[in-house]
């Protein structure tokens, strides 16, 4: 195994897009597995062979750039999907409602019947059924 630490010593190693490469990768080869398409499997070849460039690269500069371009895309997207997640997490005990005034989020818990929320930002007051 120190042969292996030795090895990567300068070299940058996996991240989040080499991990999204791997995923890219794999898909498609299912996708041409289940469509019977060999240029599909031949495809993902080329997400696999970028993702071992990327992490046998001993310029670690550039690689941290393409992750923080590729973490900047990707987080409006994993924070809509943490977002709902939550939001099926608490579908059983609390609702969610948006202010009227500033389009805030509020959580409400449930069971409460007609009740008047306060926007905490705004001050706005409006009625709703829990």
């Amino acid at each position: 195994m120190n042969w292996l630490r030795r090895f990567m010593i300068g070299r940058y190693g996996g991240d989040q897009l080499s991990i999204a490469l791997i995923i890219l990768s794999v898909l498609l080869t299912l996708a041409g597995e289940l469509a019977s398409l060999p240029i599909l499997i031949f495809m993902s070849y080329f997400p696999l062979l970028a993702c071992v460039f990327r992490m046998l690269s001993r310029n670690i500069e550039k690689r941290r750039k393409e992750n923080y371009k590729f973490t900047m895309l990707i987080n409006p997207v994993y924070s809509w999907l943490k977002k709902k997640t939550k939001h099926v997490k608490d579908a059983k005990t609390h609702r969610y409602f948006k202010c009227p005034n500033c389009k805030t989020e509020l959580r409400v818990p449930k069971g409460k019947g007609r009740i008047r929320i306060t926007c905490p930002k705004c001050k706005t007051e409006f009625k709703e059924r829990t």
